[in-house]
């Protein structure tokens, strides 16, 4: 699971390139898939668990191995598009992303699967910041670029599950087959080969492939840092329990075994999430963070009353509110950090968000794994509903107490 960033060689000087929608639009597609593939074992880890004998705490812990890939590419690739342009890094992306599927068609044993996540981690990490950019730098109007990369990002992960649960339910070898589909669906994205290059390689970049990436807040933005941050760990917190532990929710708490039913939620997730990302162009980055953080604790506290109700009803509604708190709560806190980190520092501050937000997605999700394998479901949705709600209410506080800043869009 990953974000778009910014272009991170927006305050360079770059090539003047000719738009080009259908360049974008190819950039997109692209993206898009890359994100999916990194969704597709979502619906699946029902089918390991049961193969493997293994507990929600595994579940989480190959799921959580998605996240160190991310970063590890995030912090030593994450400026290697502004070095040898954003088409490579993309075919780079798109290559381990066929090449995770090839690892997990192969065997469903614990190490494939481990290995698999790794390297899925890793196509989303090399691109996320390149395709962003790359998407930004086609299109005649970057504030629709910027829509057609939080579309591909969050769409493109909705998708994933969506298509991997639909194949596992209706059709043969549902460990093989949906990653089959992403490595076919990949196909179409070698129009890239047609499309114009956004940056020239320059001079040294063979040098400049793996340069870890510096970490750092400025001391005149630490304390709003410090809110975006909290926003963006609470949200992926979230989402990534959606991703990995769906099938032990509806399984254990409401006795639905469907592969279906677990792609349909996790894709209802990322697609309110994704509305929500596309609405906070209408608000200021505040009132965007400000609604993402209050509606976040409600859709936690929903899935949690769903499992003594069996209603998987009440839990869609819960998943549905949740997603649309995160998609709120993460967009405003990139928009606030590329409005106020200067710009020789952006792509540092946030590299140092990024990491926080992958702690998100891994720390808490193992958490709940545990509690689950230890004690019940329920326990660990109260948990989770009480982390989520601390959480949101001191970085809302954080946010409140923040001067007021002239108001301006979300997307600007």
């Amino acid at each position: 699971m990953s974000t778009p960033t910014t272009d991170r060689s927006s305050d360079a000087a770059q090539p003047k390139t000719t738009p080009s929608i259908r360049g974008a639009l190819v950039a997109t597609y692209a993206f898009a898939v890359v994100m999916a593939s990194t969704t597709l074992p979502t619906p699946l880890y029902a089918i390991y668990a049961a193969h493997l004998h293994l507990k929600p705490f595994m579940i989480t812990v190959i799921f959580a191995t998605y996240a160190v890939g991310v970063l590890a590419a995030l912090l030593l690739f994450g400026r290697l598009s502004d070095q040898i342009g954003r088409r490579p890094v993309l075919f780079a992306a798109m290559t381990c992303s066929a090449l995770s599927s090839v690892i997990f068609i192969s065997s469903a044993r614990l190490p494939t699967l481990f290995a698999g996540r790794l390297v899925s981690g890793i196509s989303a990490g090399l691109v996320t910041g390149a395709a962003a950019a790359y998407i930004s730098e086609l299109h005649h109007d970057r504030a629709r670029g910027s829509s057609l990369a939080t579309l591909a990002t969050m769409g493109g992960l909705g998708l994933g599950p969506l298509v991997s649960g639909l194949l596992a339910e209706h059709a043969a070898a549902p460990t093989k087959l949906p990653y089959l589909a992403g490595i076919v669906l990949l196909i179409p994205a070698l129009l890239l080969l047609g499309i114009g290059e956004t940056v020239p390689r320059r001079p040294g970049a063979v040098r400049a492939l793996v340069k870890p990436q510096r970490l750092g807040v400025p001391a005149e933005m630490r304390v709003p840092f410090a809110a975006a941050a909290i926003a963006g760990f609470v949200g992926f917190s979230l989402l990534g329990f959606i991703t990995s532990l769906a099938g032990d929710v509806l399984s254990i708490g409401l006795g639905d075994h469907s592969h279906q039913t677990v792609g349909i939620v996790a894709f209802v997730s990322f697609s309110a999430a994704t509305l929500a990302q596309l609405a906070t162009g209408r608000l200021s980055t505040r009132r965007a963070s400000l609604t993402g953080l209050a509606v976040l604790p409600i859709g936690v506290v929903l899935m949690t009353i769903a499992l003594p109700q069996k209603s998987l009803s009440l839990l869609v509604l819960g998943v549905i509110i949740g997603g649309a708190g995160a998609g709120f709560a993460l967009r405003a806190a990139v928009l606030s950090i590329n409005q106020q980190a200067p710009p020789e520092r952006r792509g540092e501050v946030l590299s140092t968000f990024f990491v926080i937000a992958y702690i998100g997605i891994s720390l808490p999700v193992i958490g709940a794994g545990i509690l689950i394998t230890t004690t019940t479901l329920l326990t660990a949705t109260v948990t989770l509903a009480v982390f989520v709600s601390v959480l949101a209410t001191g970085a809302a506080a954080i946010l409140v107490r923040l001067p007021t800043s002239p108001t301006s869009p979300a997307a600007s």
